[in-house]
C-alpha cells in the first residue's frame, strides 16, 4: 500500500469515528433534553404522557393531600387557566406550601395524573419560568388574585 492510501485510510478512519462520536453525542443530548410546560399545555394536549418533563405552576389552594401513613402527597398544579393533579412520593422542600410557585419534574400517566419525580418550590417573588411568567402577567404583574402566596398576618412587601 502507497503511502497515499494509507494516509487516505486513516483519515477515512478518523472521519468514521468523528461521525460516531457526534451521533452518540446527539443521542445523549436529545435522550436526556426536558421540557418545561404548563397546566394549559397538558389541557391543551401539547405534552406526549409517558416522557419526562418539568411542569410548573402554582398550588391551588386547598389542594394538598399528604397521606398520614406515608410520605405520598398529592397536589393540584395551576397556571390560572387550568389544573393537573400532581403525584409525589417523597420529602417535600421546606418552602411548599399552598399558593406557592413550583416546578415538578416527571411524566403524565395515562389517567392524565402527573407522576412527580422531584419537586423545587422557588425561594422568592423574584424568580418565575417565562412562559408561566407571561400566561400569569398583566398589568399588575399577577392576575390570579387567588394564588397569591399571602398568609394572614404574612406582609409580602407589596402593596395590594
Amino acid at each position: 500500500m502507497t503511502a497515499r492510501r494509507q494516509r487516505m485510510a486513516w483519515i477515512a478512519l478518523l472521519l468514521v469515528v468523528v461521525g460516531a462520536a457526534a451521533a452518540l453525542a446527539s443521542a445523549a443530548f436529545r435522550e436526556n433534553l426536558m421540557y418545561f410546560h404548563t397546566p394549559t399545555d397538558i389541557a391543551s394536549g401539547e405534552v406526549p404522557s409517558s416522557t419526562n418533563f418539568r411542569l410548573g405552576g402554582l398550588v391551588t389552594t386547598g389542594s394538598v393531600d399528604r397521606d398520614p401513613d406515608s410520605l405520598n402527597v398529592a397536589f393540584r398544579l395551576a397556571d390560572c387557566d387550568h389544573e393537573v393533579q400532581v403525584q409525589y412520593s417523597g420529602i417535600l422542600p421546606d418552602l411548599f406550601r399552598e399558593g406557592q410557585g413550583i416546578v415538578t419534574m416527571g411524566y403524565l400517566d395515562d389517567e392524565g395524573t402527573f407522576q412527580a419525580q422531584q419537586v423545587l418550590a422557588k425561594h422568592d417573588e423574584n424568580y418565575m419560568p417565562p412562559e408561566l411568567a407571561e400566561r400569569l402577567a398583566d398589568e399588575t404583574g399577577h392576575s390570579c388574585e387567588p394564588f397569591k402566596p399571602v398568609r394572614a398576618g404574612y406582609d409580602t412587601g407589596y402593596d395590594s
